[in-house]
C-alpha cells in the first residue's frame, strides 16, 4: 500500500458518519451546545485544550461527547484534530517537575477538575502537559481523560 492510498484511507475514516476520533478546542472560550447551531441553548462553556469525543458531523458542528459522557454540540471553527489534549477527570490532581511523585510540585502547583491541557510527552504513567498560558508539569495518565 503506498503512502498516498493509506492518508487516503484515513482521511476517509475520519469522515465515517458516527466514527469517533478527538477534537480539542482550540481557542480560549467554546460554547458546548445542546443541538447543532447558535439557536440551541449553551450546555456549557469550555476553554482551550479541552478534550472532546466527536460523535458525528452535521454541517459546520460536530456532536461530542465530554470528560463526563454527556453529548453536546460545538462548531468546527472551535476544534481541532491537530493535537492531543487531556482534562483533570479527578477532584485535584497535582502537577509535578518530572514524571513521578518524588519530583518537587510545579509552579502550577495543584490544579481543580476539568483544567484541560495540550498534552507535550508521556513517560510510562506520567503525563507531560502544557496549559494555556505555557505552564508546563506532569500529571499521574490516571488523573486525565486523554483525547
Amino acid at each position: 500500500m503506498t503512502k498516498k492510498t493509506s492518508l487516503a484511507l484515513l482521511l476517509a475514516a475520519l469522515c465515517l458518519p458516527g466514527a469517533a476520533s478527538a477534537l480539542c478546542v482550540g481557542v480560549s472560550e467554546a460554547n458546548l451546545r445542546q443541538g447543532p447551531g447558535t439557536r440551541h441553548e449553551k450546555s456549557w462553556t469550555v476553554y482551550k485544550y479541552m478534550p472532546l469525543e466527536s460523535l458525528g458531523r452535521q454541517g459546520r458542528w460536530y456532536r461530542v461527547k465530554d470528560v463526563d459522557g454527556d453529548v453536546h454540540w460545538v462548531n468546527r471553527r472551535l476544534v481541532t484534530q491537530a493535537m492531543r489534549c487531556a482534562v483533570v477527570k479527578a477532584q485535584r490532581a497535582n502537577v509535578r517537575t518530572g514524571p513521578g511523585t518524588h519530583h518537587a510540585r510545579a509552579p502550577l502547583g495543584t490544579v481543580e477538575r476539568y483544567y484541560a491541557f495540550r498534552v507535550i510527552g508521556r513517560e510510562g504513567r506520567w503525563v507531560r502537559v502544557q496549559d494555556e498560558l505555557r505552564n508546563r508539569g506532569w500529571i499521574a495518565r490516571a488523573l486525565l481523560w486523554i483525547r
